[in-house]
């Protein structure tokens, strides 16, 4: 049986595993001048269908349950080709006062919005299925475990805050091939991201089972232990990670509790929201929290939306359309609410806003004629920035008369990252990192910045 000493050791070791370092791997500077300072991406984990929210398709209802012939190949191998049947949306579109972006009826809070957004409506991506594509869209490879879109942020930018980790993910459910998402992989372990979990103890293991002045002498007896046995690894960086990440733990614990406490925060500031009372673990408290973040210092937040992991989110195929109505009205308001609230506090030029999801969903029913849903469908869908220097009011790139394919200024997985690096002043061809006898990079060998939808 332990006593409370080994578990004391335990939950304080379990601590400083979870916990990555919140300082830089190196004393990186940006490769030229930043135009935001801070990330939140919003990741709509399932792929919503373009054709249904940010890309409206008259021909769709006019030529609804049309046959366009089988497919061009079987979306499955060694599957039937199936014969492809006409969907129209089943909301309405209508236009941002504004601007006159026009956005579905599913997001009327964030249709409002529209004159702050750069619409890209000619994302296209590598792979049709979920684990692949979600894998693509944090990492940019689509079949090996890579660093993750944030861990390359953390280790090319300085942290603000030597107290919170400059990369966090909020992730109430566990995405499509978990922490991989967000694991630093080759890079140096302190940039791997920290994952909160949405509720009354958000990261685990923060609070101490000792007395502060009992945990010091813990920590300083182990900061000596683990200082001699890294001098004899001076090249492990998993190793080095992990010593910092017991210093990173006691910052944390200091300050992590009281940036995602929402307590504090006004009753009109919850209800533009729409966070009730003591919600300290919906999709609305948790754009809360990552406002609180980023004026807290941290450099990239994630918040990933599913309302069950991989099984109930985004993903209609198989599935009725219809339940993209379920998904919205948990996201639309909050997302509107975080634009104006980083608006009003001077935030959003500093902060860029990334909305997104891994593919899109096809024009025809998937089932058949007459049926309710829609395939993954890698070849076209939206997404949308915001803040930092991006273009309020525009729309880049173009879809056929049925959101099929690209026609216009296709914005590939890779050209989105670079665009994303680009505006927190990192060149994704610089931003590189020697492992096994080569350069990595995140996108590879590819990507262009998309300044059509740049200020300048």
């Amino acid at each position: 049986m332990h006593n409370s000493k080994h578990i004391h050791r335990r939950s304080l070791l379990q601590a400083g595993l979870l916990l990555p370092s919140v300082l830089p791997a190196s004393d990186s500077v940006p490769h030229h001048r930043p135009q935001a300072r801070h990330v939140i991406m919003l990741y709509m984990s399932g792929g919503y269908s373009h054709v249904d929210t940010f890309d409206p398709k008259p021909a769709l209802t006019k030529r609804h349950d049309q046959s366009i012939g089988q497919e061009d190949k079987a979306a499955v191998s060694g599957q039937p080709k199936i014969k492809r049947f006409l969907k129209a949306p089943l909301w309405k579109f209508r236009p941002n006062r504004e601007c006159g972006t026009e956005v579905s009826d599913l997001f009327p809070h964030i249709r409002q919005q529209m004159h702050e957004v750069a619409l890209i409506r000619s994302m296209s991506c590598d792979h049709r299925d979920h684990g692949e594509a979600t894998l693509q869209l944090h990492t940019g490879s689509t079949t090996t475990a890579m660093p993750g879109i944030g861990a390359w942020m953390s280790y090319g930018l300085k942290s603000f805050n030597e107290n919170l980790p400059s990369h966090i993910v909020i992730s109430e459910h566990r995405p499509y091939n978990g922490p991989q998402l967000w694991d630093a992989n080759f890079l140096p372990a302190v940039n791997g991201g920290v994952q909160v979990v949405p509720g009354n103890d958000p990261i685990p293991f923060l609070k101490s089972p000792t007395s502060q002045a009992r945990q010091q002498l813990e920590l300083s007896l182990l900061s000596k232990m683990n200082q001699r046995h890294l001098q004899q690894r001076q090249q492990d960086g998993q190793l080095a990670g992990r010593v910092a990440s017991f210093t990173a733990a006691t910052g944390l614990q200091q300050q992590a509790p009281e940036a995602l406490d929402l307590s504090k925060e006004t009753k009109e500031t919850l209800t533009a929201y729409g966070v009730e009372q003591g919600d300290q673990s919906s999709y609305a408290a948790q754009c809360v929290m990552a406002r609180r973040l980023v004026e807290r210092g941290v450099r990239f937040i994630e918040v990933i939306d599913a309302v069950g992991a991989c099984r109930d989110n985004w993903d209609a195929a198989h599935r009725d359309i219809a339940s993209h109505e379920k998904y919205a009205r948990r996201v639309d308001q909050p997302i509107a609410a975080l634009i104006t609230d980083l608006k009003q506090r001077g935030l959003l030029e500093d902060t860029l806003l990334v909305f997104c999801t891994e593919f899109g969903r096809s024009p025809w029913a998937q089932d058949g004629k007459g049926t309710k849903s829609r395939t993954h469908h890698p070849n076209a869908f939206s997404c949308w920035l915001a803040g930092g220097n991006v273009r309020g009011g525009v729309i880049h790139g173009a879809t056929d008369d049925i959101g099929n394919y690209v026609v216009k200024d296709m914005v590939h997985v890779h050209d989105f990252h670079a665009t994303i690096l680009h505006i927190m002043g990192l060149d994704h061809e610089k931003l590189t990192y020697r492992h096994a006898g080569r350069d990595f990079r995140l996108t590879d060998v590819h990507g262009h910045v998309v300044k059509e939808i740049l200020k300048a």
